[in-house]
């Protein structure tokens, strides 16, 4: 496998959570815990992008968004200005129950002609679960400079690949945006 960073995306207004998505409990873990254990098995190069100060008791390395207040795009912008690698993993901070199974299906069948990997069921696409390729800050910073900041409409301006997985395991990549759905998420799993 070649090397490969992992960048997850701390960043965003929390205004349905009312706190710091990455830091909410479950399980008695704080969501970036969890996604962090799913993926050391594969990286150890793992970075957070983030403008706070929250993450500072985690010893990974730090980034600021490059692009402020540009919503998920501006923080793929923002790893793919700061990678020293040709793949990356990007990943938003609010999935507490992504599985290393699953990131390592997605790079085991990453083509490398696409520029964008992306994981999908047949009722969602995942763009904040995908394999970025350095090659696309450009396009990233020109969507960004035209205002254009919906991620899928970034993923299919370029090369992409879409991995299908099977909908019994979406729940693996649900993201969890409010307490509501927190609540829901525990119900199910319990």
């Amino acid at each position: 496998m070649k090397p490969i960073t992992v960048f997850i995306l701390c960043g965003g207004k929390s205004t349905r959570m009312q706190a710091e998505k990455g830091l909410v409990l479950f399980r008695d873990k704080p969501f970036i815990e969890h996604i962090i254990a799913a993926v050391l098995p594969i990286s150890k190069n793992i970075v957070l992008v983030t403008n706070g100060t929250e993450y500072d008791y985690l010893p990974y390395k730090k980034i600021n968004d490059v692009a402020i207040d540009k919503g998920p795009l501006g923080g793929i912008y923002t790893a793919l200005r700061f990678t020293e690698t040709e793949s990356n993993l990007i990943l938003s901070c609010d999935i507490p129950l992504i599985s290393t199974e699953l990131l390592m299906d997605l790079i085991q069948k990453h083509d490398e002609a696409a520029a964008i990997t992306t994981l999908a069921s047949e009722s969602k696409m995942h763009p904040l679960i995908g394999i970025y390729s350095k090659n696309v800050v450009s396009k990233a910073q020109e969507a960004i400079n035209a205002n254009q900041l919906k991620v899928m409409n970034f993923v299919v301006s370029v090369p992409h690949q879409i991995i299908r997985f099977d909908e019994n395991q979406e729940y693996l990549v649900t993201n969890i945006n409010s307490i509501d759905e927190l609540e829901q998420l525990t119900n199910k799993l319990s």
